[in-house]
């Protein structure tokens, strides 16, 4: 995948399609999800097209951690800071990546246990 290669993301940074946004500035962009699998479900991309977190260089290590940044500011923002979310970031194929520029999915609003973890360990 080449670095240049332009994405529904690249799209919405430029403007040429619209989305809810949340939070920007100049490494990132935070907007709604348009399919949304929780109450809140907002993405957060870096300006810069990085495709996979295979591709994560270390020069951008500010950017990746900006994200998480945008995404704590932006749930507090919405409410959902205090009682919890999750932020996930997906890679590859396998890794239920869609889109081949890095994004956090960042979501809240109900608990999200997954059903391991939701059951109390037993010792």
């Amino acid at each position: 995948m080449s670095e240049a290669q332009e994405t529904i993301f690249t799209k919405i940074i430029n403007r040429e399609i619209p989305a809810e946004v949340l939070y920007e500035d100049e490494l990132a962009l935070a907007f709604k999800d348009i399919n949304p699998q929780a109450p809140v479900h907002f993405l957060v991309i870096p300006k810069k097209i990085i495709p996979t977190i295979n591709d994560i260089a270390e020069e951008d290590r500010e950017i990746v951690g900006h994200l998480y940044r945008v995404a704590a500011k932006v749930a507090q923002d919405l409410g959902v800071a205090a009682d919890g979310y999750r932020a996930v970031m997906n890679c590859n194929e396998h890794g239920g990546q869609t889109v081949y520029h890095i994004h956090l999915h960042v979501l809240g609003g109900k608990p999200m246990g997954w059903p391991p973890y939701t059951e109390k360990l037993k010792v």
